[in-house]
């Protein structure tokens, strides 16, 4: 295909997706637009930095391969390390490693990393991608919801001049403040079913009533999330927060302060998929090995994204972690509404393809 500048310069076009992945750098040399989305991306990246330098916060590294792996519910990518004979994973989060620095002594802590999940490929998700974690002692999950509106909002600005953005067909406004459902809320919200009472049993007959794909591994905490998966995350276009989770599907997360069998813990969501994860933290040893311990039964039933027990970070909590307020914003899917881009493929400079036939 042909393609016409503004100016009248007339050059070759790339369109196929397929080519455009794979040759990037051709799709770069022909197609001027997609140098500016990945230039926006590091713009975004830069907003945040300035963001969260201001309020005194310092950024840092973790390792990526990690002797056990934790922070999310994920299947992670497994290696051997020929010198000391010993596994390891590609991290699939730097939560863990982050909360041993607020046990440290410092403040606030945040790191740009590159995670590894070992699970499926879609238009929003790619085994190697990157998010921004923040966590910041004293503080709790309301403060931090402050935050993210705060934050993406500048970012927004920075971007664009304005809090709204297109985004395909929707306008994403991002001005403060978000709409605020709970888990429970949003979920009698666009179903009609409250189930904030039911036991797992229960929740697993309104998950199939609802026709929502279901299996035996799956505890309480998984049907929830399914049934919120199935029909009410497409369905939130506007930034919205998703709070108060119950117990079962956040074993890192502190119980709630008044709600008994939650956590405080908010996903915000927007243009109908998740892009940021919170939580007050739990710093609790004792229950935290507890939590552990019920992801280890989940795994026996077969779940393959249940945590695992990791003993030096309880060790690290019993030395004592301040209340803290931890975040999570994946880097990629935010970067896709801040570019219009459909895919995630589309601001990731190389990414994961099959091997050419």
């Amino acid at each position: 295909m042909v393609k016409k500048d503004a100016d009248g310069t007339v050059h070759d076009e790339v369109t196929d997706p397929e080519l455009r992945y794979r040759q990037r750098y051709v799709d770069l040399v022909v197609n001027p637009e997609v140098r500016d989305t990945f230039r926006k991306r590091t713009q975004m990246y830069t907003s945040m930095r300035e963001y969260l330098d201001a309020k005194g916060y310092l950024e840092v590294e973790t390792p990526i391969l990690q002797p056990i792996y934790g922070g999310a519910a994920a299947r992670p990518f497994k290696t051997h390390h020929n010198t000391l004979d010993m596994t390891l994973y590609m991290r699939i989060a730097n939560e863990l490693y982050l909360k041993r620095l607020i046990v440290g002594g410092f403040d606030g802590v945040y790191e740009f990393s590159k995670d590894f999940r070992n699970e499926g490929m879609s238009r929003f998700h790619n085994p190697e991608f990157t998010q921004i974690e923040l966590y910041v002692a004293y503080k709790d999950y309301l403060w931090m919801m402050d935050l993210v509106e705060e934050m993406v909002e500048k970012v927004a600005m920075d971007m664009h001049g304005t809090t709204e953005v297109q985004v395909g067909e929707n306008v994403i406004n991002f001005q403060r403040p978000w709409k605020r459902y709970t888990m429970y809320e949003a979920i009698e919200h666009f179903t009609g079913k409250d189930i904030s009472e039911l036991d797992e049993d229960g929740v697993r007959a309104v998950a199939k009533e609802l026709h929502v794909p279901v299996d035996n591994t799956m505890g309480r905490g998984k049907l929830i999330d399914e049934i919120f998966g199935e029909h009410c995350e497409a369905k939130l276009i506007q930034p919205t927060f998703i709070t108060d989770y119950p117990i079962e599907m956040s074993p890192l997360a502190k119980k709630h302060r008044t709600k008994e069998g939650l956590v405080e813990r908010f996903e915000a969501v927007c243009n109908g998929k998740e892009i940021c994860n919170a939580f007050t933290e739990l710093n609790d040893p004792i229950d935290q090995r507890e939590r552990f311990e019920a992801q280890l039964e989940l795994g026996k039933r077969g779940d393959e994204e249940a945590m695992i027990l990791d003993e030096d970070f309880l060790r690290a909590l019993e030395y004592g972690m301040p209340p803290t307020a931890g975040l999570g914003i994946g880097m990629d899917r935010l970067a896709m509404i801040m570019t219009n881009s459909k895919s995630i493929q589309d601001v990731l400079f190389f990414p994961q393809m099959k091997p050419e036939a």
